[in-house]
């Protein structure tokens, strides 16, 4: 097998369980989906730019470890003590970006995770693609085969771990109107993703014992985010029918546009119905109608923490357009 037919062979490699925990990670997104083009901006930062930028300054801060400690320690001392804060960083950098500039957009703690996550997929999916490459250098088939199979299944999600805490923090920090926690919430979701990057690095650059507790620690926080994630949801869940139920007072919503705008299940449900009996245009119409739902109580609870004007402008926004939609479409 030649240079060229094992770059290919690593680029699909490391594309395909990507795309498989893009689209995962998509899907959990279940009652108000973030625009694609935010998404896909995030995911080619950690993809392109922030890998650039972290060999860069990995690679110049790694010298003096290098010198001191020779190849193989320096190699495990800045695994361990300098990518992950460079990486962080880097990696942090957009979502700092997103807070500043699109911070519409994060109406939830999940909406932190998701955007951190996608940024750290991208990160992943090229950093695997150059491991690859090299082990097979290094080792041949069955090592690049055990490499593959390591940083791609057994520690797939880990970048997108890390820079989830971030992500994490910052939507804390968008969502509070205390000023220490504005504050503290995006440093220590930083700290976190430093640490847990540290965390792994150190243990799988000291032996084979270490690598079972790097695994323990990476799933442990991936289970960890798990549960972060379905709170989140029952948070969301708890906004619908808190928010959503003083518009069918209103005559907004019908009781029945209710029901099922507040269960991800009922949503799918009358969209694949819509799709199958009334065709696609129907079917975007209806999706644009629950999205919007969702938007209208995540903006009413922020209306209900900041009281600004300008929630108070888009929730009027949101139900002219849930009116108009709702005559469009059958509910």
């Amino acid at each position: 097998m030649n240079d060229t037919d094992i770059l290919l062979l690593s680029i699909i490699v490391a594309i395909i369980p990507t795309l498989l925990y893009v689209g995962l990670i998509y899907w959990v997104d279940r009652y108000e989906k973030e625009p694609w083009w935010l998404l896909t901006a995030a995911f080619f930062w950690g993809a392109v730019p922030s890998i650039l930028i972290a060999y860069i300054f990995n690679s110049f801060l790694s010298i003096p470890l290098y010198a001191l400690a020779g190849a193989e320690a320096g190699d495990a001392l800045a695994a361990s003590f300098i990518a992950p804060p460079v990486e962080e960083t880097v990696k942090g950098l957009v979502l700092v970006l997103i807070f500043l500039r699109w911070r519409h957009e994060i109406d939830s703690p999940l909406d932190g995770i998701i955007y951190g996550a996608m940024v750290g997929m991208g990160f992943g999916m090229v950093e695997n693609v150059y491991y690859f490459v090299h082990t097979y250098a290094e080792g041949g088939l069955e090592a690049w085969s055990i490499n593959v199979f390591v940083r791609s299944i057994l520690f797939g999600l880990n970048h997108a771990l890390f820079s989830s805490m971030t992500g994490l923090g910052i939507a804390i920090a968008r969502m509070s109107n205390q000023p220490l926690l504005r504050f503290v919430a995006p440093v220590a979701g930083w700290f976190t993703a430093m640490f847990l990057h540290f965390l792994h690095n150190f243990t799988v650059s000291f032996g084979n014992l270490l690598c079972v507790a790097a695994l323990i620690f990476d799933w442990g926080g991936v289970a960890l985010t798990l549960v972060i994630i379905v709170w989140a949801l029952i948070q969301e869940r708890q906004w619908l029918r808190q928010y959503l139920v003083e518009e069918v007072g209103s005559g907004i919503l019908t009781l029945r546009q209710y029901e099922t705008a507040c269960s991800g299940r009922k949503r799918n449900s009358h969209r694949w119905q819509m799709l199958l009996s009334r065709g696609l245009k129907p079917y975007w119409q209806l999706s644009r109608f629950y999205y919007r739902c969702s938007e209208l109580a995540y903006k009413k609870h922020h209306f209900t923490l900041f009281a600004d004007d300008h929630s108070s402008q888009l929730i009027a926004e949101i139900r002219q357009e849930l009116a108009t939609l709702s005559r469009a479409i059958i509910l």
